[in-house]
């Protein structure tokens, strides 16, 4: 079993594309549901965040899972397999772990260094564990991935140059308006990215802030937290956006809803209103799909900052020694997780090895009982112990050093060549030869291949771009009989 990633990001796709794969809380559980009815599938998670969604699945053969993956999500967002292949990338089996290390470490935000990375793939791995489609590999890579950013962000200066992608924005929002003190800033949805736009806000001296969302209770509570540093804090229902925008010289929305939230209409009557007179406003768009109707941006006297103009800003980017020291972390880390793999994959044939060599000790030794019935127990009793030696000899170079061998690159053969000699497990070698090995043929560089195009051969993606069968809806049977 290898994991395979399927993913796009704001590295590969324009915020149009990003916005048609992004996947919501509501649509994870379904199509992780959709995945592992895959017979090439046994686990599955979805890391989604405002600049990427990345499948992450435990895989038995590389060309069948990668097509059920990027059907599904072409499926998902309406896109044609040639159009997804065009924007996505895949990374396979070390390469897959080494890509997750690096998102969680902040390597690969739009803003280097944001640590907000850490909760989305907390979150992906809990859903994941829920729908019970988090097994012992995805566990182990989604654990070690969050212990690599923790070590990441505690012993280099990454997140220096800003914490998220809303400091970024509202950063540029206080260069348009000549500073954000003493100002009003609308803040529209109470979520994650909201609580880190009232801590960044008042950190800038904001004068006061109305909170907008549609659920009063979670608006409330981020009132009160910008309350208790001292700023003038109000809230109102989505119903009064119009009345929060006019009084507003800033906003920011990131919502999560999939359609609009701000609209054109919405704008005017802001505009309209007496007291708007002639300020400026800069609405800082951080939703995906975006928050913020597209028209509203041509309206005069308002700035729209959204994710698209934020992948051009220069100043996502964290020193160049702190991002050096980062991948040298990662680097480490991904060394040291890849030699317990291996050797957690070696385990089972030492200990089968081992298992094999006492069987056949009892069997002689019950042989012997049999043709030389008038030993005494302690004949009997020092006979045992020499044999058992004998064997222990003989197995102990091999076992420490095949232990050894298999924290090296290409180590699993030497498991494999034990199963085969000793005969551990027939068909061994048929049995055990990775999904690269046999799947891919000609295709060496798949693990690094930056797009679909690249990790399929003309066959395969002739029959990607034919119709396909339909994925079954979530499945009602618990996940040991799907993996049977």
């Amino acid at each position: 079993m290898s994991v395979l990633l399927v993913g796009v990001s704001h590295r590969t796709a324009p915020v149009s594309v990003l916005e048609k794969v992004a996947v919501t809380d509501t649509d994870r559980p379904k199509l992780t549901d959709k995945m592992m009815a895959s017979d090439h599938i046994s686990e599955a998670m979805i890391v989604s965040t405002c600049n990427r969604v990345e499948i992450y699945a435990v895989v038995d053969a590389f060309h069948g899972a990668l097509a059920d993956v990027s059907e599904l999500m072409a499926e998902h967002s309406g896109l044609t397999l040639v159009d997804l292949h065009k924007h996505a990338y895949v990374r396979y089996s070390e390469a897959a772990a080494e890509h997750l290390f690096a998102v969680a470490s902040g390597l690969d935000s739009m803003v280097v260094g944001e640590q907000q990375i850490l909760g989305q793939i907390r979150t992906a791995y809990a859903s994941a564990d829920a729908q019970q489609a988090a097994g012992r590999a995805l566990h182990e890579l989604a654990q070690q991935a969050l212990r690599v950013g923790k070590r990441v962000h505690t012993e280099t200066g990454i997140d220096a140059a800003g914490a998220s992608v809303v400091s970024v924005a509202l950063d540029k929002a206080a260069t348009s308006l000549d500073g954000l003190a003493g100002r009003t800033a609308a803040v529209i949805g109470a979520g994650a990215m909201g609580g880190l736009a009232v801590a960044h806000l008042t950190r800038a001296g904001i004068g006061r802030i109305v909170v907008v969302n549609r659920t009063r209770e979670r608006a409330e509570r981020l009132a009160e937290t910008a309350r208790g540093n001292g700023v003038e804090a109000d809230v109102m229902p989505f119903e009064r956006l119009a009345a929060a925008l006019s009084q507003a010289d800033v906003a920011v929305t990131c919502t999560g809803a999939v359609g609009t939230v701000v609209t054109l209409a919405d704008a005017h009557r802001a505009l309209a209103q007496p007291e708007r007179s002639t300020r400026p406003l800069v609405i800082c768009d951080l939703g995906l799909p975006r928050d913020v109707e597209p028209a509203v941006s041509g309206l005069p006297g308002v700035t729209v900052l959204d994710m698209e103009s934020l992948q051009r800003d220069p100043a996502a980017g964290a020193a160049a020694s702190d991002t050096e020291a980062a991948r040298s972390i990662v680097a480490g880390e991904l060394a040291d997780y890849l030699a317990s793999q291996r050797l957690a994959e070696v385990t089972p044939t030492v200990t089968a090895l081992r298992q094999r060599a006492a069987e056949v000790v009892e069997g002689e030794l019950l042989r012997l009982e049999s043709r030389l019935p008038g030993l005494d127990d302690g004949q009997r009793g020092e006979v045992a112990r020499t044999v058992r030696r004998v064997v222990d000899k003989l197995l102990h170079a091999p076992t420490v050093r095949v232990k050894q061998l298999a924290s090296t690159p290409g180590g699993d053969q030497y498991a494999e060549a034990l199963r085969e000699l000793f005969e551990l497990r027939p068909g061994a070698a048929e049995a055990v030869a990775t999904p690269v090995a046999k799947e891919l043929g000609a295709l060496p560089d798949v693990t690094g291949a930056t797009d679909l195009s690249a990790a399929l051969d003309p066959a395969v993606t002739t029959e990607l771009q034919a119709p396909r069968k339909q994925f079954p809806g979530p499945l009602g049977a618990p996940r040991e009989e799907r993996q049977a």
